[in-house]
């Protein structure tokens, strides 16, 4: 079993910077593709970007594409992801999650972290 662990959540003002972290433990040779989707109040989750574990580039949702930058430190079996640039519309709990092949859906993730709040204020 996987487990993720995210940090790096917090408040910010319009145009300001956060990076999230999110930290696998134990066995993570099943996993191929990490990810980080987000879920804003009253709105469906959503994928922000996802890269491939092996050595793949990464892809982003048009709407974050130029502002955030997802890298992983497979020696520290963690992601990251830079937040640029951050928009009000950006508020929302992001989630990391990892499973075995790269997909836009959520369901092909087969674990989740706890998640971490960002919130950008105007």
């Amino acid at each position: 079993q996987v487990q993720l662990v995210e940090s790096g959540g917090g408040s910010v003002q319009a145009g300001g910077s956060l990076r999230l972290s999110c930290e696998a433990s134990t066995d993570t040779s099943s996993i191929f593709c990490m990810a980080w989707f987000r879920q804003a109040p009253g709105k469906e989750r959503e994928v922000v970007a996802r890269i491939d574990t092996r050595g793949g580039s990464a892809d982003y949702a048009d709407s974050v594409k130029g502002r955030f930058t997802t890298s992983r430190d497979n020696a520290k079996s963690t992601l990251y992801l830079q937040m640029n640039s951050l928009k009000p519309e950006d508020t929302a709990i992001y989630y990391c999650a990892a499973g075995s092949i790269c997909s836009w859906l959520d369901t092909a993730y087969s674990y989740w972290g706890q998640g971490t709040q960002v919130t950008v204020s105007s």
